[in-house]
């Protein structure tokens, strides 16, 4: 069942938001070659509890982990490790935070360093595609609407959409109804409607879609490892105009 967020809890979604914006701005900043993905983990859970937030992802279905850390073919629900990251890697920065009992929820893909140009066009259509089905999350559109700007902007691109992993509701839960796929034909699936509230999460591939497990349990990497971007904005939906990107970070 989708469930609709009053003016308040929305408000209060906002600041949740605001702490994972601001607490993914300090780990883009620690990144570099050397660092340990575990000690960008020290990082993420300490600007997150200084804001006298929570962490979202550590505890949930036992992820151990404040960040997920996705190093290069590593798609998404990367483990952070004693891996050191080197220069031309990329890595997907996923993150979560409860304030009063909601959720906020965020993902940017990073360069260590300088990469090659191929690679940086990856990150730069997967964050693209982000934003383009986030213009499409405006009340009287439906959700796949959302999905089709995703996946049209990604294939023509020469890049492949993963399928195993979508987007979602989120609220009180850290994943409510509705799913939102990052593929599909426009025009079906459920009416937006005003106080939804969505994490977009477009997930890109270099390569072919297909993904698979590690024996962790969580770490998704791509079959022919290929690398592979992640952005995500958690976005509430207006009775007008644009949605609002609650997760964005707010210029000083």
């Amino acid at each position: 069942m989708i469930i609709l967020k009053t003016p308040a809890e929305i408000a209060v979604m906002a600041e949740a938001s605001k702490v994972v914006a601001e607490a993914l701005e300090i780990v883009k900043q620690a990144v570099c070659p050397g660092i340990s993905t575990q000690e960008l983990d020290d990082i993420a859970e300490e600007a997150i509890r200084a804001r006298g937030a929570v962490p979202a992802f550590k505890g949930y279905r036992n992820y151990p982990k404040t960040l997920c850390a996705s190093v290069n073919e590593q798609v998404v629900h990367g483990i952070p490790s004693k891996r050191k990251l080197k220069e031309g890697d990329i890595i997907g920065l996923d993150l979560g935070a409860i304030v009063g009992g909601f959720y906020g929820d965020s993902a940017v893909t990073v360069a260590v360093g300088q990469i090659p140009g191929d690679i940086a066009k990856l990150v730069q259509v997967t964050q693209e595609a982000l934003y383009l089905g986030i213009k499409q999350a405006v009340v009287g559109n439906r959700l796949t609407d959302i999905s089709n700007a995703v996946q049209q902007h990604v294939e023509s691109a020469g890049f492949s959409v993963v399928t195993e992993f979508v987007g979602h509701g989120i609220g009180r839960q850290l994943h409510e109804e509705p799913q939102v796929p990052n593929y599909g034909k426009p025009g079906q699936g459920p009416r937006l409607q005003t106080g939804m509230v969505l994490a977009i999460e477009p997930m890109v591939n270099m390569g072919r879609s297909a993904v698979r497990i590690l024996d962790d349990r969580w770490t998704a990497v791509t079959v022919d490892g290929s690398l592979s971007a992640h952005f995500e904005h958690t976005i509430a939906i207006q009775p007008s105009g644009a949605p609002r990107i609650l997760s964005l970070l707010e210029k000083v």
